[in-house]
């Protein structure tokens, strides 16, 4: 895969987690129908979350090649 900045991935990372988070919580207090949807998509957000926090801890940043400069 390509190589991301660390910047933007903890951004990525808080992003999916805060709104996993917050879909998962306000999922759970509301009563109407569609409330099972929320929860899934909390859930989704949660695992692109934690996806987004693997490659963060274990992508390696390509060495520079001065062949080619």
């Amino acid at each position: 895969m390509k190589y991301i900045k660390p910047k933007k991935l903890k951004v990525l990372v808080a992003m999916f987690f805060g709104t996993g988070i917050w879909g998962i919580i306000s999922g759970m207090f509301l009563i109407t129908p569609t409330v099972f949807f929320i929860v899934v998509f909390g859930v989704i957000n949660l695992c692109l979350g934690g996806f987004c926090g693997y490659r963060l801890l274990t992508q390696v940043k390509p060495e520079s090649n001065k062949r080619n400069k």
